[in-house]
């Protein structure tokens, strides 16, 4: 059994400081939790609603069809219906007319007002709908205390106490089922994952979606030791980035698409001077500003291929937050370890979807350095920074930490010490020992993750934040199907892991890519490393993610 519930209204009317509310009693209860945004690019007005999906299994993403409707005004009573339940219920204000015998109308500013403070209206309601669902009441303190000040912490627990009582219980309890587990957005785990992997710099110029990453990391500055620097622009942040991990640090930028563009010259600044970077690009549609605050997986073409002339990087996409988390820390070692910048994709919707997660194994996490300070300082050689040898990956050192030794780079093609060079031969040995990177890369890449059955004759493909509704709609497409259906959710993109893939197209019948954005850019990267055509696309642009219903009936 699952349950959804949609509370929407517009910027302002305290939908967010209710929902989080909600989000922590069902979390604190032991359901596992799904929940995403949908908002307007303004402060006050428009439309804006949150879906809570609980259950007592594991949730990895939304569906359209809705139990109840908490509606803060008209608009979105009107606006959500059509995606009501035959059996769902549409609650709201009396103040709001509807002739569906869905609507239930409550009193909610009545009573509001008879408390003192007519903002309190949302926790009468949201007092209804716990009762709805039958949740217990043990856990109502410590939410409202974490997301309520002290002085307001009263009057609106007596609201959610009167909306309690309001009306009866519609639908079956669930069971607790985790008592040991996380709450947690994409942006946050990205936060995180960075943390455990020794990030000790991260600048970045404000962007939605991306900002949260930025936001998290400033309030652990002290107990992380780690620098935060909210750059004028965006190539001043990737290029502070930069200076940092040339200097030893721990280096990290993040951005959003438009972002990104800019960042594209310092991106090839560090392919040159082989310095390690993790760059964060959280998509959104663009061209241009697009649609800010919502989402698409149409950068990953650009992202690939950024920046003039030829470097090794690695591209990674983020599936669920708890992929985030590990991916990231992973990322940073590879850069580490190549002298590469490594870019993380992420999306609107996995950055503010709240997600039930495992708690995060911080033991299993290895940080791996790869400096060569001590091995330089027992040579009596001239440092190389770019020595040439078996290996295309040159001893790297943090400057001043080794007497006697300086770490030369330059944006310009150099030799082996790091000075300005014309030469033909020298440019062709430097440029070659770049890319040479890229075939000990590949021994690092990881498959795709296999999803559904075995005896399947349809495979899907995908990418990122897709993985949740393609994971729900084979699930359940092979509960009627006799186990059809399967699919690859791709994480390491460039360079392309094609094992698994190659093995499992052979037993397609029929191979079709579920992105996130107009081209089907995932499709034209297989196409173009192995071949691979797809026999058809599912593809969806309009800002909003797809859902496991809308895979099923394009299948159909």
């Amino acid at each position: 059994m699952k349950y959804n519930v949609l509370i929407g209204g517009a910027a302002g009317q305290g939908m967010e400081t209710v929902a989080t509310v909600l989000e922590w009693i069902l979390h604190k209860n032991g359901y596992y939790i799904f929940s995403n945004k949908d908002y307007m690019s303004r402060v006050r007005g428009g439309h804006n609603f949150i879906q809570i999906r609980f259950a007592s299994s594991e949730i990895f993403t939304h569906q359209e069809k809705i139990d109840v409707i908490l509606a803060l005004d008209e608009g979105s009573a009107q606006y959500h219906l059509e995606n009501l339940k035959e059996d769902g219920l549409l609650l709201c204000d009396e103040t709001i007319n509807s002739e569906d015998k869905r609507v239930l109308n409550f009193p909610f500013t009545s009573i509001a007002k008879t408390l003192g403070n007519v903002k309190t209206a949302t926790f009468v309601a949201l007092g209804v709908i716990l009762k709805l669902f039958d949740v217990p009441q043990k856990h109502w303190d410590e939410s409202l205390k974490k997301a309520l000040k002290e002085e307001t912490l009263f009057m609106n627990y007596t609201a959610v106490t009167k909306g309690y009582a309001m009306t009866d219980t519609k639908y079956a309890p669930l069971e607790s089922n985790h008592d040991d587990s996380l709450l947690i957005n994409g942006n946050n785990a990205i936060a995180l994952g960075a943390l455990a992997a020794g990030c000790n710099f991260y600048s970045a110029y404000p962007m939605t979606p991306s900002t949260s990453i930025m936001t998290y990391l400033a309030k652990k500055t002290e107990k992380a030791k780690i620098l935060v620097e909210q750059a004028e622009d965006e190539i001043a942040a990737i290029n502070m980035a930069i200076g940092a991990s040339y200097a030893g640090a721990r280096a990290m930028t993040g951005t959003s698409g438009g972002g990104f563009c800019l960042k594209v010259e310092a991106l090839g600044l560090a392919g040159m001077m082989e310095v390690p970077l993790v760059i964060a690009n959280i998509q959104r549609p663009g061209p241009a500003t697009g649609l800010p605050t919502r989402t698409e997986q149409s950068d990953l073409k650009f992202i690939v291929s950024a920046s003039h002339g030829e470097f090794p990087r690695m591209v990674m996409a983020f599936r669920t937050p708890e992929d985030s988390f590990y991916q990231t820390t992973r990322a940073f070692n590879l850069a580490d370890k190549y002298q590469i910048p490594v870019i993380v994709l992420g999306d609107q919707y996995l950055a503010d979807s709240l997600v039930t997660t495992k708690t995060f194994d911080i033991d299993a996490i290895k940080i791996e350095r790869h400096l060569s300070n001590e091995e330089v300082a027992k040579s009596t050689e001239e440092y190389k920074r770019y020595k040439l040898g078996s290996s295309p990956i040159s001893p790297r050192i943090v400057p001043g930490k080794v007497p006697g030794q300086i770490v030369v780079c330059d944006s310009d093609e150099h030799n082996e010490y790091g000075k300005i060079i014309e030469s033909s031969e020298e440019r062709i040995q430097m440029s070659d020992k770049r890319l040479q990177k890229l075939d000990l890369l590949k021994e690092e890449l990881q498959e795709p993750w296999f999803i559904g059955s075995d005896s399947f004759d349809t495979l899907l493909l995908c990418w990122g934040s897709t993985y949740g509704s393609v994971c729900e709609a084979v699930k359940s497409l092979n509960q009627t199907s006799n186990g059809k259906y399967a699919a690859l959710s791709f994480g390491d993109i460039w360079p392309l892991p094609t094992k698994l893939l190659l093995e499992k197209s052979k037993q397609a019948k029929t191979l079709l890519n579920v992105e996130q954005n107009a081209t089907g850019q995932l499709a034209s990267i297989i196409r173009e490393v192995s071949g691979l055509e797809m026999n058809r696309s599912i593809l969806k642009y309009d800002g909003r993610q797809i859902t496991g219903d809308e895979i099923i009936e394009q299948l159909k």
